[in-house]
């Protein structure tokens, strides 16, 4: 059984991260455990200790008992808020793993008692890191010239001060230089860039933007505009130039983007194991791991634990 809410009519979003979830209420299976996803950190909504069943009936002398991973829960836990209807709700949640209601009642004053345990698997989620990686090439000076260190330093500011304003950050993922064989022409040297830009924790930087222009996503798609506009500006200022190319200049058509999504060390992307979650970075389960910025848990028979980043 899976748990989800609908966001809009043609997109099933499974997400219990802010305020507005705070109302909502699971409910479960003595079938299977019932996958529900609660941002890191953030409060999960409303688990209650009944399956569908259960909710449409009179119960007498209910008692409920919660358990987590790490054993028996109680209200007197900061990060537990258990109701008198036994409604659980989990705060600054960051304890993956099995949570079991157990539910005693009578179906009438004249009837024994009955006992039901209620599963929930409860998995930790974050949003995924996402960049975009660029790739350019710069017709550049012999290989080994200092001028071609200069320039990429220079070319690193212009760009993070292009992107500044958004929030966003340019960092240098390579940058090699080789001998180019021309098609019918000589060698030349070329610089190949290979840089990310990637938008900022809005937390801390929530000073610079305002209200929707604070979104991640939105705040990175500027940042993606600013740089394309940046080298398609510096190919129409050489081709409206009466001057010789520089030395050092960027070559036409070499601009290339791929989006690219990250999930901490011991998360993953995986729409086959949490199809109610396609785009969450959802904790490794045990008997995997992630010891990277990848998206994938790796298989690990040795570890025992949720979240695990190495094996």
């Amino acid at each position: 059984l899976f748990y989800f809410l609908t966001v809009e009519p043609s997109k099933r979003v499974l997400r219990s991260a802010g305020p507005r979830h705070s109302s909502v209420k699971i409910v479960g299976s003595v079938v299977s455990p019932v996958k529900v996803y609660v941002k890191l950190n953030r409060n999960s909504p409303r688990i209650l200790c009944l399956t569908n069943h259960l909710r449409n009936l009179e119960l007498i002398d209910p008692i409920f008992q919660w358990n987590g991973p790490g054993g028996g829960l109680s209200s007197k836990n900061s990060s537990v808020q258990i109701s008198p209807a036994g409604t659980l709700i989990l705060r600054h949640f960051n304890l993956s793993g099995v949570y079991t209601c157990s539910i005693v009642y009578k179906p009438t004053a004249m009837q024994p008692d009955r006992h039901l345990i209620i599963k929930y698997l409860i998995y930790a989620y974050s949003d995924p890191k996402n960049y975009y990686e660029f790739t350019a090439r710069y017709h550049a000076a012999p290989c080994n010239s200092s001028h071609n260190s200069s320039f990429e330093k220079a070319l690193l500011q212009i760009l993070s001060k292009l992107v500044a304003e958004h929030s966003c950050e340019v960092t240098l993922i390579k940058s090699e230089c080789h001998h180019v064989k021309m098609q019918k022409g000589g060698l030349q040297n070329e610089i190949f860039f290979t840089f990310s830009v990637a938008s900022l924790d809005r937390e801390n930087h929530n000073r610079l933007c305002q209200q929707s222009s604070c979104d991640a996503s939105h705040r990175l798609n500027k940042a993606k505009h600013l740089i394309e506009r940046f080298f398609k500006q510096q190919v129409e200022v050489s081709r409206k130039s009466r001057e010789p190319l520089p030395e050092i200049y960027y070559i036409e058509g070499t601009l290339h983007m791929v989006w690219v999504d990250r999930c901490y060390p011991g998360y993953e992307m995986n729409a086959l194991t949490h199809p109610d979650c396609p785009e969450c970075c959802v904790v490794c389960s045990p008997g995997s791991y992630n010891p990277s910025n990848g998206i994938h848990c790796l298989r690990c028979d040795s570890s025992l634990i949720y979240g695990a980043t190495q094996c």
